[in-house]
């Protein structure tokens, strides 16, 4: 399958005449879910959130060196890691460049078996994690830049761990509403992507993390709530396309492996 092929995926005429409806019912909804996580809440409800909230960080700190050497093997074939907007249609706005390409273990529940097969350390340590909904590494080419945007619920908390960064790691931030954050090797940034954000590599180097999603730990109420919501999201267009997509790729990358070893 040409990279060509794969750049002309799109969703289907049905999923494509859905989302209208779903974005408008989802925009509707997101204050009042937005309202219940804060109410429903066990950790803090800033921006930006310590990254000791969450006890299953250290076990991954402590195995940093390892998950970016993994990240590291995987960029030996970096033209087959699909951009983002090429696995969601829905990030096209904030992908739109093609200069954020994202090498999914896990997203939204559903595990990607030969992708973890290729970092199986990095896969194994982000099985432990408590409520998990995504994990991927994120990686962010030079000059390139992730518009202001949010995220679509309160009920996740977004974690980046720095594998590959710049040398001059200050200029390749992430802006928070007004908290200007960068990444370091090795280090954790957690934040509410809900949010309004945007990101700028403004150097020669490339950024990578390992960027993990997990549902925000709530009381009774705001569990059910959030839990009912991402069982809608897990079976809508924007996460069921992006399988399909992801699908896809996947025989780019296969093929790029085979190339090498001839």
């Amino acid at each position: 399958m040409t990279m060509q092929k794969l750049r002309g995926t799109s969703a289907s005429t049905a999923d494509a005449n859905q989302r209208p409806l779903i974005i408008k019912i989802g925009k509707r909804l997101r204050g009042t879910m937005n309202r219940i996580s804060m109410g429903q809440s066990k950790i803090p409800t800033e921006p930006v959130i310590q990254a000791n909230a969450f006890q299953w960080t250290d076990r991954l700190t402590a195995n940093w060196q390892t998950i970016a050497q993994e990240a590291a093997a995987i960029l030996r074939h970096r033209d087959a890691v699909p951009p983002l907007k090429e696995i969601s249609p829905d990030h096209a706005r904030i992908a739109g460049d093609g200069n954020w390409r994202s090498f999914f273990l896990i997203g939204y529940g559903y595990e990607v078996a030969e992708n973890c097969a290729r970092a199986p350390v990095t896969a194994e340590l982000v099985r432990q994690i408590p409520d998990l909904n995504s994990a991927f590494f994120s990686i962010l080419e030079p000059g390139a830049t992730i518009p202001r945007h949010r995220g679509v619920t309160r009920g996740l908390v977004t974690c980046h761990l720095g594998l590959i960064i710049p040398d001059r790691p200050e200029k390749c931030a992430m802006q928070v509403e007004d908290i200007d954050l960068f990444w370091e090797p090795g280090k954790w940034l957690v934040f509410d992507d809900s949010y309004y954000h945007e990101v700028h590599n403004d150097t020669d180097q490339r950024r990578v993390i390992l960027l993990i999603q997990v549902k925000r730990p709530m009381r009774l109420l705001g569990r059910l709530a959030n839990d009912l919501a991402l069982w809608g999201i897990r079976r809508s267009p924007f996460v069921q396309d992006a399988r399909r997509n992801l699908g896809m790729w996947e025989e780019a990358y296969r093929q790029a492996e085979q190339n090498e070893a001839a």
